[in-house]
């Protein structure tokens, strides 16, 4: 029989503590290991760092039919559901006149327009030159030149693309808009300006205005003049019914333009009518210019343009003069202003404004801009004012002689200067006779310029539809740690845990094993 001999007191003793040491090692790391994962994982997500991609830039040429104005806009590349919140950061215009006048000469179209160009590249990063893009939208006057001479037309387009393929910006070409176009883009810049679509909240974030009502638009231009609103039944739709998507909303807008009812192209149809209508076709009577004032204009300004051609006199000679003299007569201005529009093909109705053109009612705030502002502020008018004083001021101007005019206005210019009556009288049958404002609405008429250093021009509304197309940058995110960095620890620490728990599972089961001997000792050496 064999006997086994049981360890003696002091070997066991310092065996357990031998067995202790690497369990209380093991347990530690592993303690360790999980608080620095449990650490870093949350210093990696919550000192995470949301940076925004900046600025993107946007140019837009406004090309007039009496002047070309550059301007340049801003945006966050993040962009507010789909469309960026845009802002006027510079504005430049060109020396001369319209696009349209170089019909004749397309290749000298670019050289005015260099100047500006020169400086939007020192408003513009250098390293976002290459990213942003530059658009020329055209207006009536090219529409107009179009119609006269449609190799005219696409020559100074062809000319003015030239041109840009030298520059640094990306050209997305340069085109003639529609009427439509025109009006809609001037309503959304009205509305995007008061704050109508977008909004800052407690948030500091962008939102749409709760319960926010739209503002109609009202532009006169050199050749052309346009109205866009949201009338009360917006489920009539018509051809002059436009379908608006901005900042996730849907809008239905009314807008018409109306060729030839521009400033210019107005009065050179009232010069021409006066032409017709006399007997001395050198010496002329203008009841609209004021008293004392003369000038001599060609036949070719008068009579050259297509709002016109219908009025030329059977011996026409573009090359021959005209001498004009002003009357101040305003009643009679009046009256002959009141002749430019055809009233009576409306029969009555209540939904048409003038020529036989549909038009709702119109409805709510309207801003009016462009020649309207420009020509209110000739009145020592400006902002919201009653249709009386309008009346008032307009022949209280109308009745100053050519001397007295120099003192009276702001800026004085001879080619605006001479024409403001003319200017007063067309705005009021345009607007009264024509649009239908009454005693009641006018007020509702705001005049004005700019909002915020922002011009009211249908080239920002041009930008913020076109945002629509340009995609929005992903946002950057910077991390307390780099990413390889911080999955390397990640694993370091992983591992280390997963020893750590594959080490103490192999001790308890040592441990086990040795509880197991020392009873079988324990058993033997009983026995």
């Amino acid at each position: 029989m064999l006997t086994m001999l049981a360890r003696p007191p002091c070997e066991q003793a310092g065996f357990r503590v031998l067995s202790r040491s690497p369990t209380i090692v093991a347990l530690v790391f592993l303690l360790l290991s999980i608080i620095v994962i449990i650490a870093i994982t949350l210093i990696q997500i919550n000192r995470k760092e949301v940076l925004s991609p900046g600025l993107k830039y946007g140019i837009v040429l406004d090309a007039g039919s009496s002047r070309t104005t550059v301007y340049v806009y801003e945006w966050p590349a993040e962009k507010a559901n789909d469309t960026g919140v845009v802002s006027q950061t510079f504005k430049c215009n060109v020396k001369g006149p319209g696009i349209s006048s170089y019909g004749n000469s397309p290749r000298d179209v670019a050289k005015p327009i260099d100047d500006c160009m020169k400086k939007v590249k020192e408003k513009v990063p250098s390293n976002m030159h290459k990213n942003t893009p530059a658009y020329l939208g055209a207006t009536a006057g090219m529409r107009l030149l179009r119609l006269q001479n449609e190799t005219a037309a696409n020559e100074v387009l062809a000319s003015i693309q030239s041109y840009f393929t030298t520059q640094p910006f990306e050209f997305r070409g340069a085109q003639i808009i529609t009427g439509q176009e025109e009006g809609v883009y001037g309503w959304i810049t009205a509305n995007y300006l008061m704050g109508n679509f977008v909004e800052r909240n407690l948030w500091r974030t962008w939102s749409h205005p709760h319960g926010a009502e739209t503002t109609g638009a009202l532009d006169l231009g050199g050749a052309s003049t346009q109205i866009s609103f949201i009338p009360e039944d917006t489920l009539k739709t018509s051809n002059s019914t436009l379908q608006v998507h901005l900042y996730g909303y849907e809008y239905s807008v009314y807008t018409h333009s109306y060729q030839c009812y521009g400033r210019d192209e107005a009065e050179k149809r009232l010069l021409a009518s006066l032409l017709q209508n006399s007997r001395d076709k050198s010496k002329i009577d203008n009841p609209c210019y004021p008293q004392n004032y003369e000038t001599v204009l060609t036949m070719k300004h008068v009579c050259g343009s297509l709002c016109t051609q219908s009025l030329r006199p059977a011996n026409y000679n573009q090359d021959q003069l005209i001498h004009f003299r002003g009357t101040g007569d305003t009643a009679l201005c009046q009256e002959v202003v009141s002749l430019l529009f055809n009233f009576t093909a409306c029969n009555d109705k209540e939904d048409c404004s003038f020529n036989g053109i549909h038009q709702p009612k119109v409805k709510g705030k309207f801003v009016a801009f462009s020649g309207f502002y420009y020509t209110v502020n000739a009145l020592n008018l400006t902002g919201q004012f009653s249709l009386t004083d309008f009346n008032s001021s307009m022949w209280l101007f109308c009745s100053q002689n050519w001397n007295q005019l120099q003192y009276m206005l702001p800026k004085f210019e001879e080619t605006y200067a001479r024409s403001y009556c003319f200017s007063a009288n067309f705005i009021y049958y345009l607007l009264v006779q024509g649009y239908k404002f009454s005693a009641d609405t006018w007020p509702q008429i705001h005049f004005q310029k700019e909002v915020d250093n922002s011009s009211i021009a249908w080239s920002l509304g041009y930008m913020l539809s076109l945002t629509n197309m340009i995609p929005a940058e992903i946002q950057l995110i910077h991390l307390p740690m780099n990413p390889s960095v911080f999955a390397g620890l990640l694993l370091f620490f992983t591992a280390l845990t997963v020893l750590c728990l594959i080490f103490l599972v192999y001790l308890c089961i040592v441990s086990r094993m040795q509880k197991n001997i020392g009873h079988v000792d324990h058993v033997l050496a009983a026995e």
